[in-house]
């Protein structure tokens, strides 16, 4: 990938997990050059200016002399490099590198191209360093968690390269790369910025639309295991309150259940009505992917962002400082986004509940045939109930909060990072709670004689190529992680996806849409 102007979330997703290279554009080289040429206009001159001859935060007055300018960048990195905890998972390191890379090639930061290029190089070689996941506040930005990024390009700190830590002044030397003797300004610019914010945004954005879509494809299963109505997923009918969100999920479970030899099986039952956790899930999944994407479209603007400070305009020369590093607009997405996707999981358990419980579902309870003496998958549901009430807590917001810092300098704060790091919490426990629920339909549909839809019978056939029929009690744990593994990597929703029929148009007709038709309309089926 070449490095300029425009980041897509796509492009973030093909360097980040897929280790794509990544170069910079000729352009982006020009852009850096200008604007470092007005920061060594700076430097020559007696203008006190902000961050680059001035001390930071509550020091800003305070007038720094000439020799002393490389000097101020180095002691910024290592006395904010004081987070604490376990280190963050390479791939967020990975798109605070990327994120970090992409806003100073932008060309309004004020650093040489050797400082883009270095972190580039370490990207490419899969050297990254070791960041303590604690010690943000989400402004100005996330100060420690980039030092400790920026520690490793002046050769200080730890670099986790080949599977191994190891200090970063090795690791510099055995890939060939000179450690950085940081100039005016440039300190500031590497560790002024929302990139640890973004990082975990963008990477919980890819995550939770892969799992909306799983949660579609375990909803449909749970619906034919269940003999329930296809009806409510109707084109015409989520049509008549049309979020965008509600039409997409909709499609997608037509599409799983199309084919389905269960459905007319029971076109004539008398039951009217199916339970929420059934009928509504167009309305609340939907829901789900109309935040997902305005995490998108946020993403989309913050990649285009230029988020340090002071700002550089090199047409004019002029160095202002502003507040686009405050990572509000970040923050408030990632709580928005976590109350989403603690949703997708709250409606998978009630689900649970619907198929484990005789009284509801007309199964086996539990799902065992042997009741009693076993206990079936009682307690996977226990297992979903326990994390949905942690997402329920995850689910307070972070960005309500505010602690002043740098002595009431930076009075207002985002709690930008706790946001995303407890989003990422979420979506763990939202993936477990949705293997639960395909564990679960998986087993009711071995009670069913028929077939169900194409895209729910592939996604069980996929799940029974590793898990069998919970004839009687066994340790079957393992089954869970494996599922829990398909559905974090895809191949699950891949399955399912394979053997589906093709979609129908909107605008088909209802029973064309797998509905029957309407003279059976005071039936549930």
């Amino acid at each position: 990938m070449i490095l300029d102007r425009t980041l897509t979330l796509p492009d973030f997703e093909r360097v980040v997990r897929g280790f794509e290279p990544v170069t910079l554009a000729p352009g982006a080289r020009e852009r850096l050059r200008r604007a470092r040429a007005v920061i060594e206009r700076i430097v020559d001159g007696e203008e006190a200016v902000y961050g680059v001859n001035t001390g930071f935060g509550k020091f800003a007055t305070v007038r720094i002399p000439r020799e002393e300018l490389a000097h101020l960048q180095h002691n910024l990195i290592v006395s904010h490099a004081i987070g604490m905890g376990g280190a963050l998972p390479a791939e967020v390191v990975r798109g605070m590198m990327l994120l970090r890379a992409q806003s100073l090639a932008l060309g309004h930061s004020g650093v040489r191209e050797e400082v883009v290029d270095l972190l580039l190089a370490l990207l490419n070689a899969r050297a990254h360093p070791v960041v303590p996941a604690q010690g943000s506040v989400g402004a100005s930005g996330d100060l420690a968690p980039l030092a400790h990024l920026a520690l490793a390009l002046i050769g200080q700190g730890d670099l986790d390269h080949a599977g191994t830590v190891r200090p970063a002044a090795g690791v510099l030397a055995d890939l060939g790369l000179t450690p950085l003797d940081l100039r005016a300004k440039e300190g500031l610019a590497l560790i002024n910025g929302t990139q640890l914010m973004g990082s975990l945004l963008a990477l919980s954005a890819l995550d939770a639309r892969l799992l909306a879509r799983t949660a579609h494809l375990a909803a449909a299963m749970t619906v034919e295991a269940m003999r329930g109505s296809h009806r409510p997923f109707r084109d015409d009918v989520v049509r008549l309150r049309p979020h965008p969100g509600a039409l997409e999920a909709a499609s997608e479970v037509r599409a799983f259940l199309a084919g389905s030899e269960i459905a007319p099986s029971h076109a004539g039952c008398a039951r009217v009505q199916d339970a929420y956790s059934l009928r509504a899930v167009p309305q609340v999944h939907g829901a789900t992917l109309d935040v997902i994407a305005h995490a998108e479209r946020v993403l989309a603007t913050e990649f285009a962002s230029v988020t340090d400070n002071p700002l550089i305009f090199p047409e004019t020369g002029e160095v202002v400082s502003g507040g686009n590093f405050h990572g509000q607009p970040l923050a408030l997405t990632a709580d928005a986004l976590t109350v989403a996707v603690a949703e997708l999981a709250s409606i998978s358990e009630r689900r649970c509940e619907q198929l484990l419980n005789p009284a509801l579902s007309g199964l086996p309870g539990f799902l065992t045939p042997h009741g009693g003496l076993n206990s079936g998958l009682m307690i996977a549901q226990y297992t979903a109930a326990a994390l949905v009430s942690e997402n329920k807590v995850l689910s307070h917001p972070a960005s309500v909060d505010s602690v002043p810092t740098s002595a009431n300098q930076e009075d207002h704060v985002s709690m930008g990072a706790h946001a995303g790091r407890k989003l990422r919490q979420v979506l763990e426990n939202t993936a477990t709670v949705l293997a639960v629920e395909l564990l679960c339909a998986s087993q009711a549909l071995d009670f069913q004689s028929l077939r169900a839809g194409a895209g729910v019978d592939g996604a069980y056939r996929f799940i029974r190529g590793f898990s069998r029929p919970l004839e009687h009690d066994r340790y079957y744990k393992p089954d869970l992680d494996r599922l829990l593994a398909e559905v974090r990597s895809g191949a699950l929703l891949a399955s399912g996806q394979a053997a589906s029929s093709p979609r129908p148009e909107s605008g088909a007709r209802p029973e064309e849409l797998g509905a029957p038709p309407p003279e059976e309309s005071t039936s549930r089926h």
